[in-house]
């Protein structure tokens, strides 16, 4: 079974600055007037992509976007992504463990949950200046690194993902009355499947590890998404095998195997049902 590449924070690191748990970096010197191709692979990282000029583009999870001035791009671990960014974008790129930030309080750890599913934002240039001020101040402090830089860096980098949550809301028709409960509930669920996918396939499980009924989820998931909880586990099971399909080589016999189904023809089935393509024809066609 082939893996899919995974990056990690302390291969990029040149010091162990702030224990290996973060990095900023500046995107001009990043690229240093070259472009830079990376072909399909995972981080074991948190990565922010903020960009104020850039060209190019950028897949996460097999979705296009382009590349466009005043953009950011935001990943979880384990996400697959492809990057081809042209030499002349500018801006920073933040990445951290998530040891690093899940270390402060619970409030801290819910802003994180609330950004996890972002993947791409565009903003205004009000908007995107408010963001900027906020990086530019944490560079500076991972650089000069003075007495409790620390700890700055992490309460400005809850400023920012308040903010950029902030933008979201006032930009796109959100529902307000959402409870909080239940979108924390939704939160912990898709990372749980994110984890677990290859091992647990059921309803009652995550359920379980939830601590709440398979009625409360599916009321949950219906009401914050209008899909079952099935559909979102189909749906993972989906995107993890296509992930493995583009960015290995693996035997599909394989896959199936690591995705916990001892059948081949089930999941060849399955993945057909949901596709409308075999497993094959799938990486022939779009590989």
């Amino acid at each position: 079974m082939t893996n899919i590449p995974i990056r990690h924070i302390n291969e990029i690191q040149k010091e162990p600055y702030l224990f290996g748990n973060f990095t900023i970096r500046d995107i001009r010197e990043l690229l240093n007037e070259k472009d830079m191709v990376q072909d399909l692979h995972r981080h074991d990282f948190y990565y922010i992509l903020f960009l104020k000029k850039g060209s190019g583009t950028h897949q996460i999870d097999f979705k296009p976007y382009e590349i466009q001035n005043h953009s950011i791009f935001l990943m979880r671990p384990g996400q697959v992504h492809q990057l081809d960014l042209k030499a002349g974008s500018t801006g920073f790129l933040v990445q951290f463990k998530t040891d690093f930030f899940y270390s402060q309080n619970k409030i801290f750890q819910q802003l994180i949950r609330k950004v996890n599913h972002i993947n791409f934002c565009n903003l205004d240039d009000n908007g995107f200046n408010k963001l900027k001020i906020i990086l530019l101040y944490i560079f500076k402090e991972y650089n000069d690194k003075q007495e409790g830089y620390h700890e700055v860096i992490k309460s400005n980098l809850s400023i920012f993902f308040i903010e950029l949550i902030r933008h979201r809301q006032n930009k796109e028709i959100t529902t307000n009355d959402t409870d909080s409960y239940a979108q924390e509930q939704l939160d912990k669920f898709a990372e749980l499947l994110d984890s677990n996918i290859a091992v647990k396939k059921q309803v009652s499980q995550y359920a379980y590890m939830l601590n709440i009924s398979s009625y409360q989820l599916n009321a949950i998931t219906k009401k914050l998404l209008n899909k079952t909880p099935s559909e979102l586990i189909n749906e993972h099971i989906i995107l993890e095998s296509k992930r493995y399909l583009l960015a290995t080589s693996s035997q599909v016999n394989q896959i199936a195997d690591f995705l916990g189904y001892e059948d081949i023809s089930y999941f060849i089935r399955f993945f057909k049902k949901h596709t409308s393509y075999s497993p094959e024809a799938f990486r022939n066609n779009f590989k």
